[in-house]
């Protein structure tokens, strides 16, 4: 059986991997923008590197602490916003990727 304290850690890791897979995307974004000379494009990449780095800077680090102080009180570990938060990042990103494929170039 898994040790309780390594719960924290597996979930902190998921969350920086869903955050810096949210920038990769942002990454390919901006390139796309670039190479087909589109500014708008170059907009919506930021704001897709934006949403990453919140969920690097302000999701994972939150949710590490909350898993923490739960499994260290003996309470149930799941909870419901923060995910609805990653899941609503990734589906935009996931948005913004299909309409940058979609730009003719």
């Amino acid at each position: 059986m898994t040790p309780v304290e390594t719960q924290p850690e597996r979930t902190a890791l998921a969350w920086q991997r869903t955050g810096l897979g949210v920038l990769a995307v942002a990454a390919l974004l901006g390139h796309r923008a670039l190479e087909v000379g589109h500014p708008a494009l170059l907009v919506v990449a930021g704001v897709a590197a934006l949403l990453g780095l919140g969920v690097l800077g302000g999701l994972a680090p939150a949710r590490y602490r909350q898993v923490q102080d739960r499994v260290a009180g003996g309470r149930a570990v799941t909870t419901s916003v923060p995910a609805l938060a990653a899941t609503g990042v990734v589906v935009l990103t996931a948005l913004a990727a299909a309409v940058a494929v979609l730009v003719p170039g």
